[in-house]
């Protein structure tokens, strides 16, 4: 019998969650904490354009009637810029670029706003390093919890984006099915993997693939939940 709740009562969120910050606007900022010590640290909307990610994730913790034992979740990073459909939050900082390594630059962030668009789109990666009341309260969170991995969920590049192909990535290679690389292929200063790379944390990118919402449930919600479920 499965240990997971029936989809006839997955039509809210019923595990416990905490306030560990708030956005520019003054949206809370949930972090959905496990039973027991966190090992890893499931993270969506830091991009306020990828809304997949944090539907994926509630579709999934939709599943628990209690916590996961050791992984917890923060299912949308990003609050202001998810409702305004933005990639940076409302000051527009691109926050996956405002996080304190060694390699940010306070040079413009340039994205596409689609994958068949040119790489023009200007935000900026905030006044200086942990400028933006999101990022600060994310980087405290996780040297609080202090995990063992972040995997960071982002769209739509359809890939696992990781240092080494570790044990993590070969699971979610086999819930995904994406392919892993080393490199986005672009650099990506100040972002959340190389602050996690200096502070001897793993973190795994996973980049969803172009799909309808359905078809994000359907094809990797229990997976993803099972794999959850059993770290």
């Amino acid at each position: 019998m499965s240990p997971f709740r029936p989809n006839s009562c997955r039509g809210t969120i019923v595990v416990p969650k905490e306030v560990y910050g708030s956005s520019e606007l003054g949206a809370p900022l949930y972090y959905f904490p496990p039973q027991k010590k966190c090992s890893h640290l499931f993270i969506a909307g830091i991009h306020g354009e990828e809304p997949e990610t944090t539907f994926l994730l509630s579709r999934v913790l939709r599943f628990f009637q209690t916590p996961p034992l050791h992984v917890g979740v923060v299912l949308c990073a990003n609050p202001d810029g998810m409702i305004h459909g933005t990639r940076g939050n409302a000051r527009g900082v691109d926050l996956n670029r405002n996080f304190p390594a060694s390699n940010w630059s306070s040079k413009t962030v340039y994205s596409r706003l689609c994958l068949e668009f040119p790489r023009e789109t200007a935000l900026s990666p905030g006044e200086k390093a942990l400028s933006e009341p999101e990022t600060i309260a994310l980087c405290h969170l996780i040297k609080k919890i202090n995990p063992e991995c972040v995997v960071s969920l982002h769209a739509p590049l359809n890939c696992i984006d990781a240092r080494i192909k570790s044990k993590t990535v070969l699971a979610l290679q086999h819930i995904f099915a994406l392919d892993w690389v080393e490199s986005i292929g672009y650099e990506t200063p100040g972002s959340l993997g190389s602050w996690c790379d200096e502070t001897q944390i793993e973190c795994v990118t996973v980049e969803l693939p172009r799909v309808d919402l359905e078809s994000l449930e359907k094809n990797y919600a229990y997976s993803l939940a099972t794999y959850i479920a059993n770290l």
